[in-house]
């Protein structure tokens, strides 16, 4: 590890936010070790000369040489475009606030490249909040280890099939100074990298004997005579869980010969997330990132309030006057949207803020700022994978009717159970206006239905099997009357398509509705604001649990 700069260096701010969407620490953690006065070049004229940033371009040099990058060759006559590259510099603090390094990063300018000529596909599969979620669920409950492997220059791995130059790179001495780059292997910036690490890690991975799942590309899975390997990819973040020690030490090896890995050990902080465990079981936070982004809003020493929604509060497009500058409203949002992986109780709120995006208002933005009072109050709080239940699958499903004051849309709102887990929820306008609450409700079982299929094929790569039927919660009468008998008439046919799926999943034995009392209807949470006292009935019915109560180590 380099030592972190002096005091003394002349260094733009450190930035609150890293590429991968993972936050920093609080602003107070920065200043307690010194990085808030840090300040980073922006340009190799600024890096030049100073030993620390020196010593970092040359180890990122040393990384891409030995990685067989590229070739220095001469120029080729008539020779094609090329693109240019510059250096990124950076401060990586660790969770705690403390310095790791100063990194150096080789970036290409990517958005020279042609379609066609420099690049074809560049999709590349990323996880889905609700796998990650269901492998900490099914962690929980079978008590497998869980464990946090990180590669070093993911993107440099990648092998490239377009003949691409790049110009050299400023201070990069081998060669003449008239030689220009072949690349051979993918570079950070290039519009293919993504798609081309992607595809190196899952030719590495199969051959040690793992199957990638049809259900989320990004979970790979191998069945040992001793149990099973489980393996989540996030860009260059890896989770390994599963009930084979000796396989999962296999595992790191194997990637070890084939990457630069650096080996994290047990899960502790993963895309922003906080994983805390104990005897109760995971839970899941982002203390961290609230922190962050109250900070940011000026909004760390607001009074709290226990709810993030008044009640009955109807927003509508023209809620006041207009914004003159909605660009910080948009991003904020967004991250609000981020933190509801991890927040089922503000989902309905950030889905009602979020509506009004493109041209927001004053009360837009007044009840954005009564979210954020909420979260000072809840930073602490998180959402728990108990250790203990049964491996089943259970739904709740609910909507309103003809909510949205501007389009007459419903909002469907529902939340699926794995043991005593929710690991995946949902709020959501629907995109056509429903004639009835009936068809309302009907929609949002649909979603729900299909959402619930998936999990249960999800979890069969993990080796459990859901015994059908799987229920399915509703505190509607009539749709289950429909869905249970053969019949539709005028008054159900304009929702037919909706009817049919969720019938075929009755009759064949995957799904079975029951109907519950609205008081206990959890998916409620997701369609309407409530008073605090029934707020946090929910929210503990949603296994919503406070850090300081869960206790709790890594």
């Amino acid at each position: 590890m380099d030592p972190p700069p002096p005091p003394t260096q002349q260094l733009p701010r450190v930035s609150t936010r890293s590429n991968k969407g993972v936050p920093p620490p609080s602003h107070q953690d920065y200043v307690a070790h010194g990085v808030d006065t840090l300040i980073v070049p922006t340009t190799f004229k600024q890096a030049r000369g100073n030993p620390i940033w020196d010593r970092a371009m040359q180890e990122e040099f040393g990384a891409l040489e030995a990685n067989r990058t590229w070739s220095v060759v001469d120029r080729p006559d008539p020779c094609p475009p090329t693109i240019g590259c510059r250096w990124v510099y950076a401060i990586k603090v660790l969770p705690d606030g403390t310095i790791e390094r100063n990194k150096a990063r080789l970036v290409a300018l990517g958005y020279t490249q042609e379609h066609g000529v420099d690049y074809n596909e560049t999709f590349a599969p990323v996880a889905k909040m609700s796998t990650v979620r269901t492998l900490l669920a099914v962690a929980a409950l079978h008590n497998w280890p869980l464990y946090q492997l990180d590669v070093k220059n993911a993107f440099l791995h990648g092998d490239l099939e377009a003949v691409i130059y790049m110009e050299r790179p400023p201070g990069y001495t081998v060669g003449r100074e008239d030689q220009i780059c072949l690349l051979h292997r993918s570079l950070y910036g290039l519009k293919q990298a993504p798609r081309a690490w992607f595809e190196k890690f899952q030719a590495t991975i199969v051959q040690l004997g793992f199957h990638q799942s049809l259900n989320d590309p990004s979970l790979f899975t191998k069945v040992t005579p001793a149990g099973i390997v489980v393996l989540l990819l996030y860009v260059d973040d890896m989770v390994i869980t599963g009930s084979d020690p000796q396989g999962i030490s296999m595992l790191k090896d194997g990637l070890k010969q084939a990457f630069r890995i650096k080996d994290l050990g047990n899960l502790s902080y993963f895309l922003g997330l906080e994983v805390s465990r104990n005897d109760q079981g995971i839970l899941l936070s982002q203390r961290k990132y609230i922190s962050d982004l109250l900070g940011e809003q000026n909004f760390d020493n607001c009074k709290p309030v226990r709810t993030p929604m008044e009640i009955n509060l109807k927003l509508q497009k023209d809620s006041g006057e207009r914004l003159k500058d909605g660009s910080q409203y948009r991003s904020i949002v967004g991250s609000l949207i981020y933190l509801s992986a991890t927040r089922p109780d503000i989902s309905y709120a950030v889905q009602m803020v979020s509506q009004f995006m493109s041209e927001p208002c004053v009360d837009h933005l007044a009840a954005f700022h009564r979210i954020l009072r909420y979260l000072q109050g809840t930073q602490e709080v998180g959402i728990l994978f108990p250790s203990t239940g049964s491996p089943t699958i259970t739904a709740y499903s609910d909507s309103d009717f003809a909510g949205c004051i501007d389009t007459r849309r419903s909002t469907s709102g529902w939340c699926v159970q794995f043991g005593s887990a929710y690991i995946s929820w949902r709020c959501k306008k629907q995109d056509k206006v429903s004639k009835s609450s009936t068809e309302a409700e009907y929609r949002a079982m649909s979603e729900v239905g299909s959402e619930m299929v998936w999990l249960r094929r999800l979890l069969s790569d993990f080796g459990i099997a859901c015994s059908p039927p799987m229920a399915l919660h509703v505190d509607n009468t009539s749709v289950i009357r429909i869905a249970e008998n053969p019949v539709l008439h005028d008054r159900t046919k304009h929702i037919e398509i909706h009817v049919h799926y969720i019938r075929d999943l009755v009759w064949d034995g995957t799904l079975s509705l029951h109907h519950i009392q609205t008081e206990e209807q959890v998916a409620d949470m997701f369609t309407k604001a409530f008073s605090t006292s029934r707020h946090w009935y929910l929210g503990n019915k949603l296994m919503m649990r406070d850090r300081h109560q869960f206790g709790g180590g890594c």
